[in-house]
């Protein structure tokens, strides 16, 4: 277990790099789409290139910052639901949503979306608009956006099981890097609770 844990790790470290940085193509967004707005109003022109540019950008972010939104627990889930549930039965259910579903589904639209990337390469297929820009690119965010979240549902599996197995501390973001984090901000909560309660007292 301490060998895949290592592995996990590695994999939470690449990818919590990689959405670090590539977050930062929001604010790109918002600035090419700021100053293609500005063009526009200004001297009455567009580009295509920079309307398309900005769809690209949002692909970045929504595709390969998909695993760091795994790793931080901060994807869509039915909390009401799932809060109702014990952390054991709750680590369970991570476990077959890992196992069955996620990875699964990865690994297929990984399998199906290379072709078309491979195709759209070969055929160095440009856009349809005029003065737009290349769509192979674009098309080879999915293929490496879904390996991403792959080896990231692996990581979350492995977690999971060394969680239930007592090899790994139980936090909010299911034992990974956060976790740390999340019991340095306890302890200060705790050390914050017992002064103020010394200051009450006397």
């Amino acid at each position: 277990m301490k060998t895949l844990l290592g592995i996990s790790r590695f994999i939470d470290r690449v990818n919590t790099k990689i959405g670090m940085v590539l977050a930062w193509a929001i604010l790109i967004a918002v600035l090419v789409s700021a100053a293609n707005a500005i063009i526009r109003k200004v001297f009455s022109t567009s580009s295509n290139s920079w309307l398309e540019l900005q769809w690209v950008l949002f692909g970045i972010v929504f595709l390969l910052c998909a695993p760091w939104t795994l790793l931080s627990n901060e994807h869509i889930r039915i909390d009401i639901v799932n809060s109702m549930f014990p952390k054991g039965l709750r680590n369970w259910i991570d476990v077959i949503g890992h196992a069955f579903f996620l990875i699964p589904m990865t690994a297929l639209i990984v399998y199906l979306s290379w072709p078309f990337f491979w195709l759209s390469f070969l055929q160095n297929e440009q856009s349809t608009n005029a003065g737009g820009l290349p769509v192979y690119p674009s098309k080879l965010l999915i293929p490496l956006g879904f390996v991403l979240l792959l080896v990231q549902g692996f990581s979350e599996l492995i977690k999971r099981i060394a969680i239930i197995k007592g090899d790994l501390q139980d936090t909010v973001s299911g034992g990974g890097h956060h976790a740390a984090v999340e019991a340095e901000t306890e302890r200060l909560l705790q050390v914050a609770r017992e002064e103020a309660e010394r200051r009450t007292s006397s």
